[in-house]
C-alpha cells in the first residue's frame, strides 16, 4: 500500500493541555471529513481581532485526531504522512510523541512516522494547528487540504522522486527525459531496474524503457532515461492532451503514476510568451484559495469547478494569490487547459499582519520553495513561479539580495520555467510617497488618471528603487503599474513584464496596452473569483447608507471582498461579460442595469476594485417610471435602446469606459433591447425581458458521484418564471435537506453582507440565486430536497457509486 487517502475517521476539537484530565477531561471533538476548515463555522463578530481582513472571524486553535491500526506486516517498512495544507503552525504527534512540524499553512510537507509506530495495535495521530492575525484575508484553519499515508519498502522511489521534462518538441517527435530518484535504506547493496512505460489518452504505449540501478546501503541515486514519442500530441490551453508514465522498480515494490504534458515555454521582450512555439497572451485571474461555502477546504471537485467556470468566462490563466495552489487545482488546470502562475509567499522578512509568516520566513523559505516546485514541476499547466507578492523590501538593496537568493534557488530546482515576483512599486517606495507626489505636482496631478499606483510606479524614484530586485527575475510582475509598460520597453529593452495584478474596472484600457506592448505578456485581474475577507473592497457605498463608511474595508457583517468577476457561488457578474467583450471573445453585446433603489443616491466610496452596482435584469417591480441607468457593453461606436420596439434613447460607446455606453431611461416592464452599431451598421443586439411570477428551481451540476474524498455536487438554486427568466428582485428563504448516501457540505448565496452561516440549511437567495454543496459518503442513492414557503419542493436524486 504505497499511498492511501487518509481523510476519513478524524475528529476535530479545541486543543487540551496535559492537565486537562485533572480539570474535568477533554472535549471528545466532532467527526470531520478532510479536507476541512475548522474556522468556517466559528462565530463572526465586529470585535474579531483580524477585523474585516479576515471577514470578522476569530482566532482559531484546533486539534485533529485519527485512530488507525498498524498491522505487524508494516515492520521493516517506512511510513510517511503527507499533509498538503494545514493552517497554520502545524505540529504532528503520533501516539503522543512529537513527529514533525511545519510553519506555513499552504506548503505541502511530509512527516516520518516510522520511529513512533506501535505494530499490531491501534495508533493515534494528532495534528494541532493555530492561526490568528496571520493573514490579510480569510485563511481558514485546520487540515484544509488532503492528507495521505505512504507505506514504502526500504528500497523505493522517494517522495516526489519522478521528474518528467520535455527536452525537445517537433511535429514528428518529442524527446522526454524521466528522472527517477531511488533510495536504499537497507544495509546491504541492492540492484533494481527502473522501468518506465508511457501511455497516451487512448491507452496506447508510445514509449517504454528499463534501466538498472545499483545503490549501496544508505545511498540515494537518480536514473535519467530518455524516451522518444513519435507523432506527439502537445499540451496546450485549447488541447490539453495528457500522457501518463508508470514508473516502477523491478526488484522492489515501488511505483508511481505520473501525468504529464508534452510542451515547451519561452519568454522574451519581442515575441512575448510562447507555448509550443505559439504566442500566447495571458488573460489572467488572480484567485484566493477559499471555496466560498466550504471555507478554506479544498476538495478536488470544488477546485476543478472553479477552473472550469473561470475558463468558460474567458480566462486562460490563473495566478495563485498569494500562496501555492492545491495539487487538486493543478490537476484540474492540466485537464481543463489553464495556465498557472504559482506563487510562494505574501511576505518575506517584513510583517504585514502581527503574527504572519515573516517570523518563520528566514528559517523555512528554502524548504517551502522546494515544496512548491516539487509539487508543480510535472504539471504542464504551470508556466511560471512567483517568489512573492507586494514584498515591501524589494525597494531596498538587501531586499534585492533576498530576491536574487529566492529566484536562484527556484532555478536550481527547476530551470525550465521563468521566475517572477508581483512588484507593487508604490509599496516598495512607500516611505518616499510624499516626496514623489510633490515631484509629480501634488496628489491631484499624480491622480490625474485616477490611479495613483500607476503614477508613483513610473516615477524616477520607483524606477531606481526596484531596479536591482527586478533584475533578478526572468519576468517582472507589475501590480497596478501599467504606466511602466511602454516606459520599460525603452529604459529596459530586455525586460519582460506581466501585469500580475490589476484593477478590474480598468481592463478596457489595460488590455489594449497589453496588445500594443510586445514586452508585456498578459494581465491578471484582482480578482477572477470573489473570496472571503478583505471585505467590501469592491462594494459601492452610498451617502444614504447610514452604516456605510468611506473606507476601503467595510463594516460588519460584510463577508466577501465583492470584487470578483465571478461571485463566491460561481455565477458571473456583469464585469465578467464586459471583460469577455474587451478580450474579443464575445461578439454579442451585454445589458446590465444599475439598481434603481439607488437612483439619485450619491456614492460616498467606490474603489477601483469595484464595478458599478448593476445586474443583468429588467425586472424592477415597484420602480415604474423611476429613471434607471442602463449599461450596454459592446465593441461598437453607438448603441440604441428600445423598449417593446419603441426607441428610448441612444449613446456613444466609450464616453466613460471603452466598449461601454450608458443610457438613462424610465423603467417600465417589457422587452428591453440594445442594438450596437459601428459606423451606422448593426454589429450586434441583445435583450432583457421582464420576468413573471417566480418559481423555485434547482439543478445539480452532476448527478453521478464517486464515493471518494474529492467528489461533490453543486446544486444551483434559482427563482425563475415559467419562461425561464431569472427573477432577481423577489428573494426568498430556501431550505436544503439531504438524505441517503451524502451530507450537506455547505449553503450560501453571493450576498456580500450577511450574518448567515455556511453550515445553515436555510439561506435567503440573493439576486434570485443560492447554492448548495453536497458531499457523498458511502454508496447508494442521495436525495436533495429544496423547499421554500409557498413553493412546491424540488427533489433531485443523485447516485453515488
Amino acid at each position: 500500500m504505497p499511498a492511501t487517502a487518509f481523510n476519513t475517521g478524524w475528529t476535530c476539537r479545541t486543543p487540551s493541555g496535559p492537565f486537562s484530565a485533572v480539570s474535568g477531561g477533554t472535549d471528545s471533538g466532532i467527526p470531520v471529513h478532510l479536507p476541512h476548515d475548522a474556522l468556517r463555522d466559528a462565530e463572526r463578530s465586529a470585535q474579531a481581532p483580524g477585523g474585516g481582513a479576515t471577514a470578522y472571524h476569530p482566532r482559531g486553535a484546533y486539534s485533529y485526531t485519527k485512530r488507525f491500526v498498524v498491522p505487524s506486516q508494516w515492520r521493516g517498512k517506512v511510513a510517511h504522512l503527507e499533509v498538503e495544507g494545514a493552517f497554520r503552525r502545524a505540529q504532528v504527534f503520533l501516539n503522543d510523541e512529537f513527529a514533525g512540524n511545519h510553519a506555513d499553512g499552504y506548503a505541502r510537507f511530509f512527516v516520518d512516522l516510522t520511529p513512533y509506530l506501535r505494530y499490531g495495535q491501534d495508533n493515534e495521530v494528532r495534528i494541532e494547528v493555530r492561526s490568528g492575525e496571520d493573514s490579510r484575508w480569510y485563511s481558514g484553519s485546520g487540515l484544509h487540504r488532503p492528507v495521505t499515508l505512504h507505506i514504502e519498502d526500504p528500497v523505493s522511489i522517494v517522495a516526489d522522486g519522478v521528474v518528467i521534462e520535455t527536452l525537445d518538441l517537433e511535429p514528428d517527435q518529442a524527446v522526454v527525459e524521466v528522472r527517477t530518484t531511488v533510495q536504499n535504506l537497507e544495509v546491504a547493496t541492492r540492484t533494481v531496474r527502473v522501468a518506465v512505460e508511457v501511455r497516451d489518452a487512448d491507452g496506447a504505449s508510445p514509449a517504454a524503457t528499463l534501466t538498472p540501478l545499483t545503490l549501496a546501503g544508505g545511498e540515494t541515486g537518480t536514473v535519467r532515461q530518455r524516451l522518444y514519442l513519435a507523432a506527439p500530441r502537445p499540451w496546450s490551453v485549447d488541447e490539453p492532451h495528457l500522457y501518463r508514465a508508470r514508473v516502477s522498480l523491478d526488484g522492489a515494490e515501488s511505483e508511481r503514476l505520473v501525468a504529464f504534458g508534452v510542451r515547451t515555454i519561452s519568454v522574451d521582450p519581442r515575441k512575448g510568451l510562447r507555448v509550443n512555439g505559439e504566442p500566447v497572451l495571458l488573460r489572467g485571474a488572480c484567485v484566493h484559495h477559499d471555496n466560498g461555502p466550504l471555507g478554506a477546504a479544498a476538495p478536488g471537485r470544488a477546485e476543478e469547478r472553479r477552473v472550469e467556470l473561470l475558463k468558460a468566462a474567458g480566462f486562460n490563466a490563473i495566478r495563485a494569490a498569494h500562496n501555492p495552489l492545491s495539487r487538486a487545482m493543478l490537476d484540474a488546470c492540466d485537464r481543463v487547459g489553464m495556465l498557472v502562475m504559482d506563487e510562494a509567499f505574501d511576505m518575506w522578512t517584513r510583517f504585514k499582519t502581527p503574527y504572519d509568516y515573516a517570523a518563520e520566513f528566514p528559517q523555512w523559505w528554502a524548504e517551502d520553495l522546494a515544496s512548491m516546485v516539487a509539487k508543480d514541476r510535472n504539471h504542464p499547466s504551470v508556466i511560471m513561479y512567483s517568489i512573492g507578492n507586494e514584498i515591501v523590501e524589494v525597494g531596498t538593496p538587501h531586499g534585492a539580495r533576498w530576491a536574487r537568493r529566492l529566484a536562484d534557488h527556484v532555478r536550481s530546482l527547476d530551470p525550465t520555467r521563468p521566475v517572477t515576483n508581483g512588484v507593487n512599486a508604490l509599496l516598495a517606495v512607500i516611505d518616499e510617497v510624499p516626496a514623489i507626489t510633490a515631484e509629480l505636482g501634488g496628489l491631484n496631478e499624480a491622480m490625474a488618471d485616477g490611479n495613483v499606483f500607476a503614477a508613483v510606479s513610473s516615477s524616477a524614484t520607483a524606477t531606481a528603487r526596484i531596479e536591482e530586485s527586478s533584475a533578478a527575475l526572468d519576468v517582472v510582475g507589475i501590480n497596478y503599474g501599467e504606466s511602466r509598460y511602454a516606459q520599460d520597453a525603452v529604459d529596459y529593452p530586455d525586460r519582460v513584464i506581466v501585469g500580475s495584478e490589476s484593477f478590474p474596472s480598468l481592463i478596457g484600457r489595460l488590455w489594449p496596452m497589453v496588445l500594443d506592448n510586445p514586452n508585456v505578456i498578459g494581465d491578471f485581474t484582482w480578482t477572477g473569483w470573489d473570496y472571503l475577507g478583505e471585505v467590501g473592497i469592491g462594494a459601492t457605498a452610498y451617502v444614504s447608507q447610514t452604516d456605510a463608511v468611506a473606507s476601503l474595508e467595510r463594516e460588519f457583517p460584510y463577508l466577501t471582498a465583492w470584487c470578483g468577476d465571478l461571485d463566491i457561488t460561481g455565477f458571473r457578474r456583469p464585469v465578467s461579460y464586459y471583460r469577455e467583450i474587451v478580450y474579443g471573445l464575445r461578439l454579442e453585446p451585454y445589458l446590465a442595469v444599475q439598481r434603481p433603489e439607488h437612483t439619485g443616491d450619491k456614492i460616498s466610496m467606490q474603489s477601483p476594485w469595484a464595478w458599478s452596482n448593476s445586474v443583468s435584469s429588467w425586472t424592477w417591480s415597484g420602480f415604474e417610471e423611476v429613471d434607471v441607468t442602463v449599461e450596454v457593453y459592446a465593441n461598437a461606436d453607438t448603441v440604441r435602446l428600445f423598449l417593446d420596439g419603441r426607441e428610448m434613447g441612444s449613446a456613444e460607446v466609450g464616453t466613460r469606459r471603452p466598449m461601454l455606453a450608458e443610457v438613462t431611461v424610465p423603467y417600465g416592464p417589457g422587452r428591453l433591447e440594445a442594438v450596437a452599431l459601428r459606423r451606422g451598421v448593426v454589429v450586434g443586439r441583445t435583450s432583457l425581458m421582464t420576468a413573471g411570477a417566480a418559481r423555485l428551481t434547482a439543478v445539480a451540476d452532476r448527478t453521478d458521484l464517486l464515493p471518494d474524498d474529492a467528489d461533490l455536487s453543486f446544486v444551483s438554486i434559482e427563482l425563475r418564471d415559467e419562461s425561464g427568466n431569472l427573477v432577481m428582485n423577489d428573494d426568498r428563504e430556501v431550505t436544503v435537506t439531504v438524505a441517503g448516501a451524502g451530507v450537506l457540505a455547505g449553503v450560501c448565496s453571493a450576498r456580500p453582507k450577511t450574518i448567515e452561516h455556511f453550515a445553515d440549511a436555510t439561506w435567503r437567495t440573493f439576486d434570485g440565486r443560492a447554492l448548495a454543496v453536497v458531499r457523498p459518503c458511502g454508496i447508494g442513492v442521495l436525495t436533495v430536497q429544496v423547499s421554500s414557503p409557498g413553493e412546491d419542493d424540488v427533489v433531485i436524486e443523485l447516485t453515488v457509486g
